[in-house]
């Protein structure tokens, strides 16, 4: 448990050592433990920390999970399909993404998006005959799921037929929900519960986590014994100076209370995905009342000069598998007197270790910035939008009508009232698509964020393109940025972007689809439901004050992107 370390400038230093006698005076690390709600809020984060005994539940169950596992590898399926959201789907991709097809069992695949071209897409990559899908949702009443449910539902029942259609789908869920009782009517193979005392978010190691685990082939005996050392490391007993989890915690709570409130993810590239589930983890359970930790995925290293003072960095290296550039890049930060956290992994199977320290040092982040680490209020904001978006358009056959407040080589801009004045004034004479790009960047100031939120289908090309719109505002402004793709994000750091401090500059971008997939059993469409999402997201941003623009593109997606990329150059020129 060594492989953890920091260096700070003096001032912050001098502000963890303070925290470290306060936790260790104030018994703290055993008072989480013992689930102390007292350490956050005093409201309901006693009824949320399920997630501390998890690992010990897993291994007593490990017998049961090992038999799943060979029961799929018997039955030759040649892939598994997880159907979920957030922290339903998170954890699955990270392990799907670092261990890769495991031999002698089926490959892992994720959606989590509503995008009709990524839904195609996805069912296009498996065999609809030999897949084995995981339907898995912790309430059972999640949109996404339920509508990937009924999609591939039907595609089952057409290629093997409505008897034998069960037979290929578990549930992953709560006891007693809404999807549990869909999985018995619908004849599925095998319902796994979830803790209802853990939330989305801290449920890596649950059967959200480990059921598309065990069905992959990953070694579980190996993996949760790995992570019971973790465990145990950031026990109740442990000293904080030596709790892994805790001084974690510490650093990242004391640098978002200095100002250093953009924790910069950094991960060897063996475990490159790890960033998707931590995003998660730390915007949804600190981002709220205007405070919040922001996390800055996938976003290029620079050099030293090009940051601000309002960021710390977290490089988490696998030790079997280091990048050279990263590691001289994390040295220079440091040198420049930037603060750096550093963590080791021996190789993936210390990912499970990674879950759990996170989950400790967040929650211990979370009772120093002083807010309810296990909670997600403005994200039920968003599905609320959404649902009145989807009821109107079930009742009239469309959606609400929009007007943008500007149209040009089909593209067009849309925001409320209050942004779109701000914006023409600042934007003078120059109202053309640059001329409002340029005056919604020049919004961006030092200790402010820009994030991209791409409501369309995610893949390689378009992330591309994405990443390097983010990587020119983040040269040409010195800014953190951000990329999140619609709506996964929504489930994700969507909460800490309406909740957390007002210092995100936001540009939304939706498309008109390509193609159309229908709903069963909905008069809405897949792309139906992604407007709403994108159109109740957009609104609640608004709602709360946010510097927000979107911008519209065409069905020719990749020359529309690639149009943008030119316009953004001009207006950061």
């Amino acid at each position: 448990m060594d492989g953890q370390s920091y260096k700070l400038p003096d001032s912050l230093a001098a502000a963890v050592k303070q925290q470290i006698e306060d936790w260790r005076a104030s018994d703290k690390v055993r008072r989480l433990w013992q689930r102390d709600a007292s350490l956050w809020t005093n409201s309901d984060e006693a009824s949320w920390l399920g997630w501390l005994d998890v690992v010990a539940q897993q291994q007593a169950n490990l017998q049961d999970l090992q038999k799943f596992s060979q029961e799929i590898k018997k039955e030759n399926f040649t892939s598994v399909l997880l159907l979920g959201m957030g922290g339903s789907s998170l954890c699955p991709e990270v392990l799907s993404k670092t261990f890769g097809p495991i031999p002698g069992f089926p490959e892992l695949h994720v959606l989590d998006s509503t995008d009709p071209a990524q839904v195609k897409a996805t069912g296009q990559k498996v065999d609809l005959a030999k897949t084995l899908f995981i339907v898995s949702s912790k309430s059972g009443t999640t949109l996404e799921p339920n509508i990937f449910k009924q999609y591939f539902f039907e595609k089952v029942q057409q290629a093997i037929g409505a008897e034998k259609a069960g037979s290929r789908f578990v549930a992953v869920t709560d006891p007693g929900s809404k999807m549990e009782k869909v999985a018995q009517s619908d004849h599925f193979r095998g319902v796994f519960h979830g803790v209802p005392s853990i939330g989305g978010r801290y449920s890596a190691l649950s059967d959200f986590g480990i059921v598309p685990a065990a069905a992959m082939g990953l070694d579980l005996a190996k993996f949760l014994a790995r992570t019971k050392e973790m465990v145990e490391a950031c026990g109740a007993a442990v000293p904080v100076e030596q709790n892994p989890g805790a001084m974690l915690g510490i650093v990242l709570g004391s640098c978002a209370v200095n100002g250093r409130d953009k924790v910069t993810i950094i991960t060897s590239p063996g475990i490159y995905d790890l960033g998707a589930w931590l995003e998660q983890l730390l915007a949804e359970s600190t981002g709220k009342q205007g405070k919040g930790i922001i996390p800055v995925d996938r976003e290029a290293l620079s050099a030293p000069e090009v940051y601000g003072k309002d960021r710390v960095f977290a490089y988490l290296r696998l030790e079997s598998g280091p990048d050279a550039q990263q590691d001289a890049k994390v040295s220079a930060l440091e040198k420049a007197g930037q603060p750096v956290v550093r963590i080791s992994l021996r190789d993936t199977y210390d990912l499970g270790q990674e879950f759990f320290r996170w989950e400790i040092a967040t929650a211990v982040a979370g009772s120093i910035i002083g807010i309810n680490a296990f909670n997600q209020p403005d994200v039920e904001a968003s599905k609320v939008a959404t649902r009145n978006l989807t009821s109107e358009y079930e009742k009239t056959g469309s959606l609400p009508a929009e007007k943008p407040v500007l149209e040009e080589d089909g593209i067009k801009l849309f925001t409320d009232g209050k942004n779109a004045e701000a914006l023409a004034k600042v934007a003078g004479n120059h109202k053309s698509l640059a001329g409002y790009l340029r005056a919604h960047l020049d919004r961006l100031h030092a200790g402010d964020y820009f994030a991209l939120l791409a409501y369309i289908e995610m893949n390689a090309e378009h992330e591309q393109l994405l990443q390097k719109l983010r990587d020119t505002v983040l040269h040409k402004k010195h800014v953190a940025t951000c990329l999140g793709f619609g709506p996964r994000f929504l489930h994700s750091t969507g909460q800490a972007y309406k909740g957390g401090p007002n210092s995100g500059v936001f540009l939304q971008v939706t498309c008109d689809d390509s193609i159309e997939l229908p709903v069963p059993e909905q008069k809405y469409t897949f792309g139906v439901v992604k407007a709403a999402q994108a159109r109740g997201d957009f609104q609640v941003l608004t709602e709360r004050g946010r510097r927000a623009l979107r911008v519209h593109l065409s069905r020719d997606l990749k020359g529309a992107l690639e149009r943008l990329a030119g316009i953004f150059h001009q207006a950061l020129a």
